[in-house]
């Protein structure tokens, strides 16, 4: 049955979402964001999980906050705009603190994984993938100093590195995945638009992927994806393409946005941002390898139930989309 209340706030939460990435004017585009905030929290709260309205309230504090400082940091940047060129930098600097606020990257990352703990699959698909479009693109228009995006990018990847090892809870541990993509992304947007838009694409895909899995199954610990992987051998197959995948490992999908992206800071002579981005996502592939492996070390006896009889021809369609898209993704460089 149609819940044409999800329909009507899902409805404003795109559209708000296309009002402020093609705003004219910052006033438009805050608007945009209350609007989006508005039709987002809804979508948090379910019946069934009662921790839902807790999540809901802690996200509406902070998007609420950030909301707030960017429209007196909006306001200051233009009454400053042609006055000094200083004041000018230093306002621009701290609009995109804001909008690093309201996306969750690092280290302005403390309210995204308490959020994400209190949530449903479905509303953390939005708040992992969709909800971080707006501030990344005006970001992308408010960019004054690489230093500072330089800086985000590193923090996002050593510290969703570091803290998201010892997480046995799945939706943080995804959390942690999506600050990690975040820094990687904000990184991209320093290159070019299009190369942003390559990476989330995929990005999209595969958490969406990975994600519609978790919901299907019901799966939010560590232990509960280990059983679930001792039940079919196919199924557990089919968790590592995408954890590989999601920590860029080749010739998954997912190596190749961060392949160009390495090359093109190479070649832009960010030979320090390109190191220290190749050591962290060493640790990123620790982090999704020990989510699979230990189940690979043991021999068991797989469970007379067929939970793949579960999954829609649409998640198979993605699984192939991430083993045996590489090749014709990298005729895709030609254009960066």
């Amino acid at each position: 049955m149609i819940n044409f209340n999800k329909l009507l706030f899902m409805n404003l939460l795109f559209s708000s979402t296309f009002i402020s990435i093609s705003a004219t004017s910052w006033f438009t585009a805050w608007i945009g964001l209350e609007m989006n905030l508005l039709a987002f929290i809804p979508l948090m709260k379910t019946k069934s999980n009662k921790f839902s309205s807790e999540a809901s309230i802690k996200y509406f504090i902070i998007q609420a906050m950030g909301s707030s400082c960017f429209l007196f940091f909006m306001l200051l940047f233009l009454n400053l705009n042609f006055i000094k060129l200083e004041f000018n930098m230093a306002s621009s600097i701290l609009i995109n603190l804001t909008l690093i606020l309201k996306m969750g990257a690092a280290p302005l990352h403390f309210w995204l994984p308490e959020v994400v703990s209190g949530m449903e699959w479905n509303s953390i698909m939005f708040l992992l993938t969709w909800q971080k479009i707006t501030p990344m693109i005006l970001m992308y228009y408010s960019i004054y100093s690489p230093l500072l995006i330089t800086l985000i990018t590193i923090l996002s990847s050593f510290i969703s590195s570091v803290q998201g090892m010892n997480q046995i809870s799945l939706r943080k541990f995804m959390a942690f995945s999506s600050i990690n993509h975040t820094g990687w992304m904000l990184c991209t947007l320093m290159i070019s638009l299009s190369l942003w838009f390559l990476y989330f694409m995929i990005y999209l895909i595969m958490s969406l992927n990975i994600l519609s899995l978790f919901n299907k199954f019901q799966i939010y610990f560590i232990n509960q994806l280990t059983k679930l992987f001792f039940m079919n051998k196919k199924l557990k197959f089919i968790f590592m393409l995408n954890f590989f995948s999601l920590g860029g490992l080749p010739p998954f999908i997912g190596f190749m946005p961060k392949w160009v992206l390495l090359n093109l800071l190479m070649n832009s002579k960010f030979f320090l941002l390109s190191f220290m981005l190749l050591m962290f996502t060493l640790l990123i592939l620790y982090m999704y390898i020990r989510l699979t492996i230990p189940s690979a070390l043991f021999n068991i006896l797989e469970s007379f139930t067929n939970p793949m009889k579960n999954l829609k021809p649409m998640n198979f369609f993605f699984n192939s989309f991430i083993l045996y898209s590489l090749p014709l993704c990298l005729l895709m460089t030609q254009f960066f």
